[in-house]
């Protein structure tokens, strides 16, 4: 993720095939899984959409302006190397190597694709080997790009977005709920260790069930961002935790299950809203 934030490179790497693994079973013949379609169009409705990636990019670029972030890029020394784009795809953790061989899949010869072997080499690591010094000028031009910004809409969406908001509607959650799914997913991505997804989500489900499970949402929604707090204080790029103190636990604690605008919120002091 952009900014100080950003999954280990083992979690980024294999969030596709572990997070697959939980969104694949339906939940068959239980009352939440007949109110699944109309779940799904919480987060997924375009407008709720846009409301998502604008509490991101506050969070993670303090703007409600994401569309600015294709462009964004910078080492932001969390050993993660160059960390860049609107969900902040990283070079050693797996997502831009992704990212980038998508782009030249549909468009070889692109400004970035003289760099796929040297995001394969530094995978994995905070190196900057073969990519400096030209990198982040050519990843700044490669955003202008229409090409490329569609890859990257696409690449959120594949990795972090769907999973995020299908896991979520399988827990019986409704928009906000999505919301606080896809926010941790981004941040923390997928795999084994303690402060993946499916490990803050563990944690929540020893305190409370999901409405799934029969469980209250907003119970189980604060069991989460509980353990979610949790993780984040585990390391000092995730620390500050105001994009779920002064933000998603204003919404929750206003019964704003559906995320209904108007939202105010904070994130590290600054105020937002949205109308």
């Amino acid at each position: 993720m952009s900014r100080a934030t950003g999954p280990t490179a083992a979690s980024r790497r294999k969030i596709l095939t572990l997070f697959a693994a939980l969104t694949a079973v339906p939940l068959l013949g239980s009352p939440q899984a007949a109110a699944a379609p109309r779940a799904a169009r919480g987060l997924d409705d375009p407008a709720k959409k846009e409301i998502a990636m604008k509490l991101v990019s506050s969070a993670e670029n303090s703007s409600l302006d994401w569309k600015a972030q294709y462009k964004y890029i910078e080492d932001i020394g969390d050993g993660r190397g160059y960390t860049a784009g609107i969900v902040g795809f990283c070079s050693g953790t797996g997502d831009m190597l992704d990212l980038v061989e998508l782009y030249t899949d549909r468009k070889p010869g692109n400004v970035l694709a003289r760099y796929l072997p040297a995001l394969r080499a530094v995978n994995g690591t905070d190196s900057h080997a073969g990519l400096d010094p030209n990198f982040p000028g050519d990843w700044r031009r490669a955003a202008q790009d229409t090409a490329f910004q569609r890859a990257q809409n696409d690449e959120r969406d594949r990795v972090y977005f769907d999973p995020a908001v299908k896991r979520a509607v399988s827990d019986g959650l409704r928009t906000l709920g999505q919301f606080v799914y896809f926010d941790a997913l981004v941040m923390h991505g997928d795999g084994d260790d303690a402060t993946s997804f499916r490990n803050i989500r563990k944690r929540a489900l020893n305190k409370a069930k999901p409405p799934a499970q029969g469980g209250n949402e907003t119970t189980y929604l604060h069991a989460f961002l509980d353990a979610r707090v949790w993780a984040m204080k585990q390391e000092e790029a995730h620390s500050d935790t105001s994009r779920v103190d002064t933000a998603q636990r204003v919404f929750l604690r206003k019964g704003n299950l559906d995320l209904v605008p108007p939202l105010d919120w904070k994130v590290y002091g600054d105020s937002y809203h949205i109308d």
